[in-house]
């Protein structure tokens, strides 16, 4: 199984993504219309398109927001690159968070925000070029397979399943597995069709991601990064009837896939962060709510100011009691006159050299004392 290095965080419960591309026309201009139509039949409460910085093509993003299920709110960002000028349309992707965890059977954020019309290309995977939702057969080349399966599965924004046609299927049989999906996972899934003499190519081709597709059955992918608590056998379907019937184990497959804990894919952090922290589609009330905290935080910073103001006044003030009362002690305090020559010795140490002179003296006899010592007078008797 292919796994990632990249420590990620988790979707989180709440939120609902897909990314995709759109082809050929201006995408701003099919929003526009499709969002206002849906805001005119009450199928969402209110949308808008936040202004483009600077006159420089830039990224377009337009939020929305309407009610699921029982009255559940639900706020969507759907931002638009712009064209590359290659040919390959625009790329988006859509965030869409819930304030309940979210459930597969409220209506695909993406159908709210597209047109429903046929000839509308916003249904197609960015990396690979795939359909979104609908059957794509696979190339006939077995390195071409793995080179489009590896890419596809990368990022982890789609369920991708590998469906093998055990014989030639007529219209019944292809029909994408997707219609038998909820609403919320019918634009995530990326269905992909092996003919009959493909098996042994695509299991080549899959060897690498630990899974293998049984004859006449399916798969569904782990992609890169794989979520946790995957395990190939657990969503290998042994046996597709592809004879217009529900294929109720596959249908039952890709489900659990889906309610795995999934790491966000690449670039959707950026993308939930942007919804939660730069959002600007308010209700009356959530604009009432929103000065009253700004309201609430500017209080609370003017009071930690007022007091910290105070509290350096104090400080201040104590500074200066303290340099006066130093100042006045200093001013008051006798003047001890400090001797200009050095220290006179003390008596006995005066006494001590007097001694020491004097013995000095009596230990070396001068020259006119030894004369006299040595030439004594003779005096005769009379």
């Amino acid at each position: 199984m292919q796994t990632s290095l990249t420590v990620r965080s988790t979707t989180p419960s709440t939120v609902w993504l897909a990314r995709g591309r759109h082809t050929p026309d201006s995408a701003e201009d099919v929003l526009r219309r499709s969002l206002q139509q849906r805001k005119d039949s009450q199928t969402i409460d209110d949308f808008m398109e936040l202004p483009a910085d600077g006159a420089a093509p830039a990224e377009r993003v337009f939020q929305a927001r309407w009610r699921a299920g029982a009255g559940v709110t639900v706020r969507a960002r759907l931002s638009v690159r712009p064209d590359a000028g290659d040919g390959t349309g625009q790329e988006w992707i859509l965030v869409a968070e819930a304030e309940e965890p979210w459930d597969d059977a409220w209506p695909s954020p993406t159908a709210l925000f597209w047109p429903e019309e046929p000839d509308t290309a916003w249904e197609q995977d960015p990396g690979s070029g795939l359909a979104l939702g609908a059957i794509n057969p696979l190339p006939q080349d077995d390195r071409e397979i793995r080179r489009l399966l590896r890419n596809a599965v990368r990022g982890g924004w789609h369920l991708h399943v590998v469906v093998h046609e055990a014989m030639t299927t007529d219209d019944r049989g292809r029909t994408p597995v997707a219609r038998w999906l909820p609403p919320g996972l019918r634009p995530r899934v990326v269905e992909h069709r092996a003919a009959p003499q493909q098996l042994r190519g695509l299991n080549w081709a899959l060897r690498d991601s630990g899974v293998e597709v049984p004859r006449g059955g399916a798969v569904v992918l782990p992609g890169v990064p794989a979520p946790e608590g995957y395990e190939a056998q657990d969503f290998s379907v042994r046996a597709v009837f592809l004879d217009g019937s529900e294929p109720a184990d596959l249908v039952d497959a890709v489900k659990r896939f889906a309610a795995l804990p999934r790491p966000l894919p690449d670039g959707a952090q950026e993308a939930l962060t942007a919804l939660r922290e730069d959002w600007h589609l308010l209700t009356v009330h959530e604009e009432l709510d929103r000065q009253r905290a700004l309201v609430a935080m500017y209080a609370e910073a003017l009071e930690a100011m007022t007091k910290s103001r105070d509290l350096y006044r104090e400080a201040a003030e104590s500074a200066h009691e303290a340099l006066a009362a130093y100042q006045q002690t200093a001013d008051t305090a006798p003047v001890v006159p400090q001797p200009s020559g050095p220290p006179a010795a003390s008596p006995l140490q005066q006494l001590t050299r007097t001694l020491e002179r004097f013995k000095v003296k009596r230990a070396v006899p001068s020259a006119g004392d030894e004369a006299s010592t040595a030439v004594e007078p003779v005096t005769s008797e009379r």
